[in-house]
């Protein structure tokens, strides 16, 4: 008889191959368990655990890195007033502030005693004004009170604005709100999908048509709706259009007054998405909107991907337009209102 066939050998080999099988699975096991390394930074909190500070801190951290090498470069050594100026104008409009309002933070620095020119000095002076021109940066208005409470969205192209619209769908709903979504961007099928998902997400309802339909049309309906259900709140999106593009930025007029015609006092809030990476050309995209429908507040998308977040300084001080929500990461929990002491502190921290 064969080794190979012999029933003892057989039993031998079948306790190992069982014994390796344990002991394989084991590992395996063992390795499934192990956490995945994390992608957070090191020292940095989970997500979930995120503060509104965090993520503020996180989101500026570009920013921060820009303006706070400028200004140690500018401070970090003996010179006179003019070179210690020159040094923090760059800083100051490498990060978006704006010529205008930086020409006015340089007045500031200008006027300290020789003895407070120091880094922590300068530092301070600038974050007081900074501050100051941030105050009543989120007047009333801009939460909900009256039943529908319509939200219109506009923007240009690529800005975000659908994005933003499931976004604030979300912190809607979790503050208990009931919610209707209106897919008003006709122009993009991409779009009225996109939408379609986040209402599935976050459990609101939504108004839409095909593709190439008259966005005036399909946000008469959805008003119409809101107003039979006695939703809550109805965020309204529009297709993404150059603001030099006056047929456009007429139709988009069209829109704003079938809202006001249905529901009087509506729009409630007419939110201007911003791009935060595009710098200064937002503040000319802000201009136009606000001469054509009335924009009410400011969504600064993308500002956790931009060393620009000088830029909602600007918007506020040179413009007038509060920034409402800033954009400082992917989950809709990044999508976080505009909080100027938490804003200060992430751009500008007392010692850099």
């Amino acid at each position: 008889m064969s080794d190979y066939t012999n029933p003892a050998f057989v039993g031998w080999v079948g306790a190992w191959v069982v014994a390796l099988l344990v002991v394989a699975g084991g590992l395996l096991r063992g390795r499934a368990s192990t956490p995945a390394a994390s992608s957070e930074p090191v020292g940095e909190p989970a997500p979930a655990a995120r503060t509104p500070r965090d993520r503020f801190r996180l989101g500026l951290a570009k920013s921060r890195d820009a303006l706070g090498r400028r200004m140690r470069g500018a401070l970090g050594r003996d010179q006179d007033v003019d070179a210690l100026l020159e040094g923090l104008e760059q800083g100051l409009i490498e990060s978006d502030v704006g010529v205008r309002t930086t020409q006015e933070l340089l007045d500031v620095v200008r006027a300290l005693p020789t003895a407070e020119r120091t880094e922590s000095g300068v530092r301070a002076a600038l974050r007081r004004e900074i501050r100051a021109m941030l105050d009543d940066a989120t007047p009333a208005g801009g939460e909900p009170g009256d039943t529908p409470w319509i939200c219109l969205l506009v923007g240009v192209n690529g800005v975000g604005k659908t994005t933003t619209i499931g976004k604030l769908a979300a912190r809607h709903r979790e503050a208990g709100r009931s919610v209707l979504l209106v897919a008003g961007d006709t122009f993009r099928a991409a779009a009225i999908e996109q939408l379609g998902v986040w209402a599935e997400r976050t459990g609101a309802e939504i108004v839409r048509q095909e593709p190439g339909a008259d966005p005036s049309a399909v946000v008469f309906d959805g008003v119409g709706a809101a107003v039979a259900r006695k939703t809550d709140v109805v965020l309204v999106d529009t297709a993404g259009r150059l603001h030099t593009k006056v047929n456009l930025m007429e139709e988009l007029k069209k829109v704003r007054r079938v809202v006001e015609r249905q529901c009087p006092g509506a729009p409630h809030e007419v939110l201007l998405v911003l791009d935060a990476t595009t710098g200064q050309n937002a503040i000319s995209q802000a201009r136009s909107f606000s001469e054509a429908v009335a924009v009410t507040g400011v969504v600064l998308s993308k500002l956790d991907g931009s060393a620009r977040g000088g830029m909602a300084v600007a918007i506020r001080h040179e413009l007038g337009l509060p920034v409402r929500y800033v954009g400082l990461g992917e989950s809709a929990a990044d999508l976080q209102p505009f909080d100027p002491d938490a804003f200060v502190d992430a751009l500008l921290p007392e010692s850099g």
